[in-house]
């Protein structure tokens, strides 16, 4: 028997916290944060991190569990929300997935098989020396010759992914897309997916309202204070937003270009987020344009609940 799984993902500034806790609340859920920078401890103004008191009693799973200098792979992703999914479905809850981060959610979802390999940090670093020598590309260059797959999914820019993938490819002979495969017909649990969805130029407009007020709730001396425990070059630091304000504070970019940064990078994440999203055909998208309209999916997510599984006992347990 496959367990339940309600799903409810979105672009960043599109109101999933929110609207998640309505809905744990009406369904008996307990919630699985699906970002992938939540996940590190200190950093809370710049994920926009939920808070104990926006959480309304219920219980929030994968928030603050590593340090910025601990490694966290999609692979203990999907590991641990399994284990998690058993837990809460024991417990007479309803499991549910929320987030923005495409490959977590689709790791969880469908059939994804990740190659278990422990990183070589001096591999890495002499990979880095070489990009810093031989210039911007340089990495991106040699995946494209030992797995293109790879390397047509991957910015150039994208030095962190880069490396992983070479890291695997040099010590194992296979390029990491051949270890990554997916089952589209065969989902991973009795799944319910839900889309938040909203227009676009209202949601530009959130997200650089949200730049605003994060920056003003002090974004920028928890940058500070990241920067003096851990080097900038590790992979959370490099996370949207963070890497603009760490060339602000190292002098390399001024407040306003800072600022202008953060909008524009995280506009265009958004709409790379809408992309990956609607691959997924198994999505049910709502409007959450207008309050009434939010008000609306709210409604139509507890109803598509308890439609798809009908016999509940009390406490939400699914039958």
């Amino acid at each position: 028997m496959k367990l339940p799984l309600l799903v409810l993902v979105g672009p960043t500034a599109v109101g999933k916290t929110e609207l998640s806790v309505r809905v744990a609340r009406a369904v008996g859920a307990e919630i699985i944060s699906g970002d992938s920078m939540q996940v590190y401890r200190g950093m809370d103004v710049g994920t926009a991190k939920i808070r104990p008191e926006e959480m309304g009693g219920i219980p929030h799973h994968l928030i603050d569990i590593k340090n910025p200098d601990e490694d966290f792979s999609v692979a203990e992703f999907q590991a641990r929300v399994d284990r998690l999914v058993r837990e809460i479905y024991d417990r007479g809850h309803l499991p549910m997935l929320v987030g923005g981060t495409g490959l977590y959610v689709r790791a969880v979802v469908e059939d994804y098989t990740f190659t278990e390999l422990d990183p070589d940090p001096e591999l890495r670093a002499r990979l880095r020396r070489e990009e810093a020598e031989r210039g911007p590309g340089y990495l991106h260059a040699r995946l494209a010759e030992v797995d293109p797959v790879s390397a047509a999914r991957l910015h150039p820019h994208d030095i962190f992914r880069i490396v992983r993938a070479l890291e695997v490819y040099y010590l194992t002979g296979v390029p990491i897309s051949a270890t990554q495969t997916a089952a589209q017909s065969e989902p991973r649990y009795d799944d319910l997916m839900v889309g938040l969805t909203m227009n676009r130029q209202q949601l530009y407009a959130r997200i650089d309202q949200r730049v605003d007020a994060m920056l003003a709730a002090g974004w920028v001396e928890e940058v500070r204070r990241l920067l003096t425990r851990y080097p900038p070059h590790l992979k959370p630091m490099s996370a949207l937003g963070y890497r603009e304000l760490v060339l602000y504070l190292r002098g390399l970019l001024t407040w306003p270009e800072a600022v202008a940064l953060i909008k524009r990078n995280t506009r265009r994440f958004a709409k790379r987020q809408f992309t990956w999203f609607r691959r997924e055909r198994r999505l049910i998208w709502l409007d959450v344009t207008t309050p009434e309209a939010r008000d609306r999916a709210f409604e139509e997510i507890v109803r598509l609940v308890k439609v798809k599984w009908p016999c509940r006992e009390r406490k939400g347990r699914i039958q």
